[in-house]
Parts: structure tokens; sequence; C-alpha cells
């Protein structure tokens, strides 16, 4: 019996399918709008210098604290640096920094789950243990503690944020894995003499990693935030790099006289992060299968 004849049928994914799953996205009044503001995001990220009327770092301390006006379209911080500008060059740092994040913490979470669900029971307990003890920890306790021992670090930033997501992505394989590894043709492959890796990289691997990426996808804004609340405590990106948090803690501090600073400084943080969330939750809609068979029945 050869493995092609107990593998599952897959469905066809043309490009017409492909097609009608983007035009359902894009249907949806929160995929449509969702999809705009993380593009209007994505874009001021990639072009940002070529949009930016000034250099985010140039002090000017004569035009400290000015107004929204024609000359400074937001309005200026408190050393006199132009608020449009760091808004704009703040998205770059808020997907520079939430995008690796979450790369890392999906790389060792699909891991450690897959090694979870395939492997012994003993090595499965373990593995559970240790998602607990990350995930009993406070992410932001977890971030800070770290990041006060070693001070603010753009690189070490996105694995420590990384890391707290591990438990979750974890999980969420292993319990893909368990349900798919005993399925006819995992276990034809272990019939043919295939290897434990082999079989955990060519048959499980393709059919747990779906659900993890839309699950990504959901948590991107969840880093955005992370990100700004580390800068607005001093403990995430150095300064005077324009993040998000840096702009409202100086908002925060001079909000009597200069409220336009956090008021702006929010607004862009909301947009990015409601975006990305209306985004990936229409991204689960269409995508989940489960949810789909729900839908059906």
């Amino acid at each position: 019996m050869m493995i092609d004849d107990v593998v599952e049928p897959v469905e066809s994914k043309g490009p017409s399918k492909k097609k009608s799953k983007l035009k359902k996205l894009l249907s949806t009044p929160a995929g449509f709008v969702g999809g705009l503001m993380v593009l209007i995001i994505i874009l001021l990220a990639i072009f940002g210098p070529l949009i930016a009327p000034r250099d985010p770092l140039q002090i000017n301390v004569i035009n400290r604290f000015e107004r929204p006006s024609r000359e400074f379209r937001l309005g200026t911080d408190d050393i006199g640096r132009d608020l449009l500008s760091r808004i704009i060059y703040g998205s770059r740092i808020a997907l520079t920094v939430a995008i690796p994040a979450i790369i890392f913490g999906v790389i060792l979470g699909l891991i450690l789950g897959i090694i979870a669900g395939y492997s012994s029971e003993k090595i499965d307990s373990f593995m559970i243990v240790f998602f607990d003890i990350l995930r009993s920890m406070p992410a932001l306790i977890f971030a800070i503690v770290i990041l006060t021992m070693i001070g603010p670090n753009l690189y070490i930033l996105p694995i420590i944020m990384g890391v707290t997501r591990v438990p979750i992505y974890g999980r969420l394989i292993r319990a893909s894995t368990l349900r798919i590894k005993n399925n006819e043709y995992v276990l034809a492959s272990q019939a043919l003499g295939g290897s434990k890796m082999q079989t955990m990289f060519k048959h499980i691997f393709p059919n747990v990693v779906a659900p993890l990426f839309i699950q990504a996808a959901m948590d991107i804004p969840i880093m955005i935030t992370f990100e700004a609340g580390l800068s607005f405590l001093g403990l995430g990106v150095p300064p005077p790099a324009p993040s998000w948090g840096h702009i409202l803690r100086t908002g925060y501090l001079n909000v009597r006289h200069a409220p336009h600073i956090v008021i702006y400084g929010g607004l862009a943080l909301i947009i990015a992060t409601l975006g990305f969330t209306l985004l990936g939750e229409t991204l689960r809609d269409v995508f989940d299968p489960k949810l789909q068979r729900k839908g059906e029945n």
C-alpha cells in the first residue's frame, strides 16, 4: 500500500478559490476597514522618509510645544521635534518590533508544540509544565524584569516580547498535533519507515500551521501595544527613537499645556491596533475551517 492511497484528500485551492476568499475578506465592513487601516500603517512604515515633512529627531527648542498649524501639521513636542514626522516614523518602529516578536514566538512555539504533541508522555508533560510556568508570569512584569536588568535594547526587545507568546502558540500546536498524529496518513508514514522528524515536518507541520498564522495575525496589535507600553515606561525602544510609547509619555508629562501630543500619539496607536484587530478577526472568520462549519450548520 502506497502512502498516497491513505492521505486525506486536500481540497483544491486554485486561483478562483483564493480570489473568492479575498473577496469575502474585503466584502465585510470589518475586513475592509481593518485592511485599509493596516495598509495605511504599512505604507507609512515603508515610505516614511518620503512622506515625513521633517527629520523626526531634529530638535528646535524655539518651536517647542507648538500647536497644530500650517508649518507643523500636528504640532511639536517638548524639544521642538515635528510630531507628524515622529508619528510617521513611529509606525516603522511599531512594525519592526512587533513582527519580529511574532515571528520568533511562532517559530519557537511551533517547534515546541509539535515536539510536545508527537513525543512521549514524559516529554509532553514536561512541555506542559514549561508552558504553564511561562504563562503564569504576567507578560508585562516578565518583560520589565528582564529589561530592567539589561536595559532598553532594540534587538533584544522582540525576543523578550516573543517569548511571552510561546505558551499560547505551543499549546495551540500541541492540541492540533494530538488531533492529527493518529490519522491514517501519519500512521502510514510511520509504518513505511519514516522517521519521527520526517513525519513531524512532512505530514503534521502542514496541517497545523494554518490556525497558528491566524492566531499570530490577531496578536500583532497586542505586540504593538506591548512595545508602546514598555517604551512609555522607558524600557522599550531606546530614545530618541520615535516610538509611539515615547510620544505618549511626552504627552502625558505635558498634557496640561500641550494636549495635542497625547491626542495624536494615542490616535496613531488606536488606528494601528484597531486595524490589525479587525483584519485578524476577519481572517479568522474567513479561513478558520471550524467557524466555517459552524456557519454552514
